[in-house]
């Protein structure tokens, strides 16, 4: 550590310094922000709001636009704030707590996303049964258990990042905190942190996976044998917004956090960052809206009482 100065703050380096690019960046994220934040909006309202969306599977939907919306809530601001800024910086206390909020809240996500997938195999595979086991108690218990558990998880990996010394260079080849490109700039080898980190993100990214795509094997073999043609169309369509969140969700984070570093692994985790941050949250509520009936009934009845209390 000696005759080194400690790093105070980091400097993001994602985006060229060319003003007109910037602004067309800053009006472009802004824009899918905004898109963000109101059409998630809409379905934590929705759900909470109509009593025909008092069901487990929307329950679920809730919480994972809840959580999409805070994920893009911890990343997209200081972006625009960044693009907008001369001097593209973060604080360091400011830097560890987005990194360490962006993993905690994708943590709970997956753990959501493994928890639907079980209420999807009780409603169709067990659905004699699933009255008894998937009540309240059981969705409250399990949406409690996957958000303590994702901000568990992370957090003994996240506090020996923030002890590190931190002496280098402090840019940052990002447009937020994430974790491999912070831990480059440690003076010491954090080569065991790396491996610890690879070992989490695939216990936890595949190991819900391994559940999820287990649920849904069996919910497609049991759909396979229902006779009748509509009912088999009628079933799966119930399972299509949380089969488009898996793929969207798991593709983008193994590419990122499973797969194994390459010569161009830092471009290809910000293209692929900005698709999991910008456009999942931006698509998911369409597909929830557009492929559910129950979904699109209770928005023209919501749109429809503002329409009324606007016109008197």
């Amino acid at each position: 550590m000696k005759n080194h100065t400690t790093v105070n703050e980091f400097i993001f380096i994602a985006f060229p310094s060319i003003y007109p690019l910037e602004m067309s960046l800053f009006v472009l994220f802004l824009m899918l922000y905004i898109v963000i934040v109101s059409g998630n909006l809409i379905i934590i309202l929705l759900t909470f709001s109509d009593v025909h969306l008092h069901m487990p599977m929307y329950f679920f939907l809730a919480n994972i636009s809840f959580l999409e919306l805070n994920i893009a809530t911890v990343v997209i601001p200081k972006v625009l704030d960044i693009l907008l800024s001369y001097k593209k910086s973060i604080s360091f206390v400011g830097c560890f707590v987005q990194c360490y909020l962006f993993f905690a809240l994708g943590t709970t996500d997956f753990i959501l996303l493994a928890a639907m997938s079980f209420d999807r195999y009780l409603a169709i595979c067990k659905p004699f049964q699933y009255v008894v086991i998937m009540n309240w108690k059981t969705c409250f218990s399990l949406s409690i258990a996957s958000w303590i558990g994702g901000f568990l998880i992370v957090i003994v990996p996240a506090a020996i990042k923030a002890s590190l010394p931190y002496c280098k260079e402090n840019t940052i080849n990002h447009f937020f905190c994430d974790s491999s490109p912070i831990m480059k700039l440690a003076c010491t080898d954090p080569a065991l942190l790396h491996l610890f980190d690879s070992f989490m993100f695939t216990v936890v990214i595949l190991g819900s996976l391994f559940i999820t795509a287990w649920t849904y094997i069996v919910i497609t073999i049991t759909i396979c044998r229902i006779p009748s043609v509509t009912g088999r169309s009628k079933t799966f369509s119930t399972c299509i917004s949380h089969l488009f969140l898996v793929v969207l969700g798991y593709g983008g984070t193994i590419v990122i956090y499973v797969i194994p570093k390459g010569t161009y692994y830092l471009e290809i985790n910000k293209l692929t960052s900005v698709l999991t941050i910008f456009i999942t949250p931006v698509l998911s509520p369409f597909i929830f809206s557009l492929r559910n009936n129950s979904m699109q009934i209770s928005m023209m009845n919501m749109f429809g009482n503002i329409k009324k209390c606007l016109t008197g």
